[in-house]
């Protein structure tokens, strides 16, 4: 051993031990180890696989010696624009990685601060200062995962270039090898392509990513704005590794191609969380993935935004300020219910109140509200985690769904001890809601003195504002939406464009229908009506319908004739 090894050793030993990261038996113990080891070991090397430093803190040290800073680089901190200044390969291969640019000066997170011909070489390709910060390899490998999309080496057809042509193939039974399929996952086009899909469906703002495979194709189709649409066709051969990347992505057994598999994918895009829900299913060629998007920029809106118009919100805001009772947000699969109910969460949430969710699954996470996920497994179900929450002093609870007699009763008489409770149930319409509840046994009474509020909400397309324009509809059609709406002056719809790929239209909007019983309408309940009936009653007591409220969004000309009858056709 040369005198000029060992001192770089004890100069990194000696930082250490000036950080108060190290001792001086530890560094003693760590030199020992190193002389007796039967393969070379670098010092950083043996002081973690003993465990006694970190890396972050042998790289804290590394940059005091060369008189550089240190820092945990995350992808929020990171321009994917400045990213992009360098090709992928050469930023993986060197370990660096451009975080910002102001003026001539570039900020550059680097792994091995001595290594000067690169700092230099960067300097002169870029034409800038060069300004250095250390930080550890794995930070800036994921930070590069999370910015891969933004980065200029991608292009899809390069995918496609390096597969053969899906046209011809040879049909072969035997099982795949999965230790292939593994290594398979975590080639370049895989990981591009995968990520590519994810990056595109938050972009393009769709709520479902669905990988399909077939006898002797695959497809991937996105949901957007309520309508599924096919994105791209990869090669049929990639499936396994693509359903296997997602996987792996999610926590999830690869091995395991027989039985659905559940999990989540934490993702972080343009310094924004994106939660990614994964379900796979097995299917006759192979496994279907579905990956749910949920963005908190669509999770999380305003009262204001959902479509309510001023009468209504005014209602709904005073129902919502209630003290106590039981209001239900109704509505099919898709309809914005989580949504409408986590943005009237957001609204009562404050220091003062205690709120307590019980969902299946949680879709999102909010500060400073106390939620639960239900466990049948374990037993762990809505109704008894609800008799559990009103142990836990709540003023304002929400149950994700009520499925069963059990959760209704707890949820009423929840409701009657002074809580206020939120739920949905899935029927047609807000009058719907209350039946339900009397069909599975809880008594009208109880119904008639609990109910506070019944929603029922659908989601309609908007006209896409960017090709918007006037037309004139056949006469049976005026005539029928102006016997609702009263006289529209001009009819619109979407031409088609770019932005909303042809369809004319881009996001979407509530219609509701709210039902708030007055004192006839509870002595109507108490005599246990059908749903007919009282609908009839509500109506008669001044309910908008949801295809009047649909009607009166045509007028505005937020959307179209064709969306409102969709959406309302029951």
């Amino acid at each position: 051993m040369t005198r000029k090894t060992t001192d770089q050793k004890l100069q990194l030993g000696e930082l250490l031990i000036e950080q108060g990261a190290l001792n001086q038996e530890q560094l003693h113990q760590a030199l020992e180890y190193q002389r007796q080891a039967s393969e070379p070991l670098l010092l950083g090397e043996v002081l973690q696989k003993l465990e006694l430093c970190t890396r972050e803190q042998i790289m804290a040290a590394l940059a005091a010696g060369y008189g550089v800073p240190f820092a945990r680089i995350s992808p929020r901190i990171a321009d994917p624009h400045v990213i992009d200044v360098f090709p992928r390969e050469f930023l993986e291969r060197h370990s660096v990685l451009p975080l910002f640019k102001v003026r001539n000066r570039l900020t550059l997170a680097v792994s091995e601060p001595a290594n000067v011909f690169l700092l230099e070489e960067i300097g002169r390709l870029t034409g800038c200062e060069v300004q250095v910060v250390c930080a550890t390899e794995r930070d800036i490998k994921a930070t590069l995962e999370t910015h891969l999309p933004s980065a200029n080496v991608f292009v899809i057809d390069d995918i496609f270039d390096e597969a053969e042509s899906p046209e011809l193939s040879v049909v072969d039974d035997e099982t795949e090898d999965i230790g292939e399929i593994e290594d398979a996952t975590e080639s370049s086009p895989v990981i591009k392509l995968v990520n590519y899909l994810i990056y595109h469906a938050v972009r393009e703002g769709a709520s479902d990513v669905h990988i399909e495979p077939d006898e002797s194709a695959l497809r991937v189709r996105y949901r957007v704005d309520g309508v599924m649409y096919e994105k791209l066709r990869p090669p049929h051969k990639m499936g396994p590794a693509i359903a296997s990347r997602v996987k792996i992505m999610a926590g999830l057994d690869i091995a395991e191609r027989r039985l659905p598999q559940d999990g989540g994918i934490h993702v972080l895009m343009e310094g924004r969380p994106i939660d990614l829900r994964v379900s796979t299913m097995p299917s006759q060629f192979g496994e279907k993935i579905v990956v749910r998007v949920i963005d908190n920029r669509n999770v999380l809106v305003n009262l204001e935004k959902l479509g309510f118009n001023y009468e209504m919100l005014e209602r709904w805001k005073k129902c919502i300020a209630s003290p106590n009772g039981m209001i239900l947000v109704t509505g099919p699969t898709g309809s914005g219910k989580s949504t409408t109910l986590y943005s009237v969460l957001r609204e009562l949430n404050s220091d003062q109140v205690n709120i307590v969710t019980v969902e299946d699954p949680i879709e999102f996470n909010l500060s400073w509200v106390n939620q639960f996920q239900v466990n049948e497994k374990i037993g762990f179900t809505f109704a008894g985690a609800l008799r559990s929450i009103l142990r836990q002093d709540p003023d304002i609870v929400m149950v994700g769904e009520i499925r069963d007699a059990d959760t209704a009763r707890v949820a009423v008489q929840a409701a009657l001890t002074g809580h206020l409770v939120f739920s949905t149930l899935h029927t047609n319409d807000a009058a719907g809601a209350v039946a339900r509840l009397l069909n599975i046994g809880v008594e009208p009474y109880l119904v008639s003195a609990s109910i506070v509020a019944s929603l029922s909400q659908r989601l309609v397309r908007k006209i896409c504002t960017r090709c918007k324009q006037p037309y004139e509809p056949p006469k049976n059609i005026r005539r029928a939406i102006e016997r609702e709406a009263g006289e529209v002056e001009t009819f619109y719809r979407g031409a088609g464009c770019k932005h909303c790929r042809k369809t004319g239209y881009s996001g979407r909007i509530g219609i509701f229908e709210m039902l708030v019983p007055d004192e006839a309408l509870r002595e109507r309940i108490t005599a246990a009506p059908n749903v007919v009936e009282l609908r009839s009653a509500a109506m008669e007591a001044g309910m908008t319908t949801l295809r009047a409220d649909g009607m009166a969004k045509i007028k505005a000309g937020l959307t179209t004739i064709e969306e409102v009858f969709r959406a309302t056709a029951a």
